[in-house]
């Protein structure tokens, strides 16, 4: 059986969830003999593709790319990478690889419906990652994705969702046929930190990571646990990965008189995440919307207890292994907070189970079910 992949996923990003995703469900077929793959890529510096040694031939490094051109050496030093890609137009070599015909099984990595004249005869499989676009739409006020989501979405010969609740919210935002929809959960690629490393960050601290835009429900976060850290003068909130703080962040922490306890930590490597993972008294995820949460996982493997909202895919991913609360009720953020912070019994319960959860969950999984979906349409 032969799978084509395309660009688009590894031009947009150089890291990102769902390059990840595609990288590990590639990884995993690597050692299928089942499954011969292949990604239509003439240049990429997508970082997981450069973790995984099976994926590696994908991967270029910028300054091998061009070493036989003078120009391009030297327009190189004065373009963005993702203008590169551009000039160069990974969507032709896909475009070549469509032409050709020499697939069973085309799997777009995201929602570009560019591929839709080449196709002819043959089926398509299309991974829905969220519905936050459709849901959300004052957030992306100058973005065209739901449009173009929406008609790939209709095309395709088979949606695979990666949650019960993306699932749903494509039937009720685009009423497709259930029957059309697999539901496919993803897993943790986290690598737990064994080193001995060391880390300058606070005794006691609540972990909050990832970006801090509107859906992740950042500001209303801190706004109810903020008298809670302030009578707590020996406990600290860190917002890991991302970006530092804005002005107006800055501002409401100065205003709240929580500045000195809330502090912003890159995230260089997994050996860092899993470290302020590790360390955490609790993970907190106060997303509004989510459509599965990695993260929730991240935090199970690395035995830190979790405290998550109650509303879209969280519960589906958490399960018995955290505890939930109302992402839009302050008391109820700070009352499973509360309760976790000064409960130890609590917090190892929390771990354990979250231990257990974790083995429901692994990219070997979400690889037999795909090679599932793949078989499904040569069968049809």
């Amino acid at each position: 059986m032969k799978i084509l992949y395309d660009h688009q996923i590894f031009t947009r990003q150089d890291y990102g969830g769902i390059s990840r995703y595609f990288c590990e469900i590639m990884d995993q077929f690597s050692d299928d003999q089942e499954i011969d793959f292949n990604l239509a890529l003439r240049y990429s510096q997508n970082e997981n593709l450069h973790r995984h040694p099976q994926l590696n031939r994908f991967w270029t490094q910028r300054n091998d790319y061009f070493s036989d051109s003078k120009l391009f050496a030297g327009l190189q030093k004065k373009i963005h990478i993702n203008a590169l890609n551009h000039i160069f137009d990974n969507q032709h070599e896909s475009i070549k690889r469509l032409n050709e015909q020499d697939f069973d099984v085309f799997h777009p990595t995201y929602y570009n419906p560019y591929f839709l004249k080449y196709l002819k005869t043959k089926k398509y499989v299309l991974s829905v990652y969220d519905m936050i676009h459709e849901l959300f739409p004052g957030m992306f006020p100058e973005d065209g994705t739901a449009m173009l989501k929406k008609k790939v979405i209709e095309c395709a010969t088979k949606i695979i969702a990666i949650s019960d609740n993306t699932k749903t919210d494509i039937i009720n935002i685009y009423n497709i046929d259930p029957q059309k929809i697999e539901v496919i959960p993803l897993a943790s690629s986290l690598q737990i930190n064994t080193s001995d490393i060391i880390l300058n960050l606070p005794q006691k601290y609540i972990l909050f990571v990832g970006h801090r835009v509107a859906n992740k429900n950042f500001t209303f976060f801190i706004n109810s646990i903020s008298s809670f850290l302030y009578e707590e003068k020996d406990l600290y909130v860190i917002c890991a990965g991302s970006e530092v703080f804005s002005e107006n962040e800055i501002h409401l922490l100065n205003k709240l008189k929580i500045e000195k306890q809330v502090i912003y930590y890159p995230i260089i490597n997994d050996s860092t995440l899993s470290y302020i993972y590790r360390n955490a008294v609790l993970f907190v995820f106060p997303s509004l919307y989510e459509g599965f949460g990695i993260p929730v996982l991240e935090a199970f493997s690395c035995g830190c207890p979790v405290a998550a909202s109650n509303c879209s895919s969280l519960p589906e991913v958490g399960g018995d292994a955290a505890n939930y609360f109302d992402p839009k009720n302050s008391d109820s953020i700070q009352k499973v907070v509360e309760d976790i912070v000064h409960n130890g019994s609590l917090q190892d319960s929390l771990r354990a189970r979250g231990y257990e959860r974790l083995k429901l969950f692994s990219w070997k999984k979400t690889a037999l079910k795909t090679k599932k979906v793949y078989d499904s349409l040569l069968s049809q």
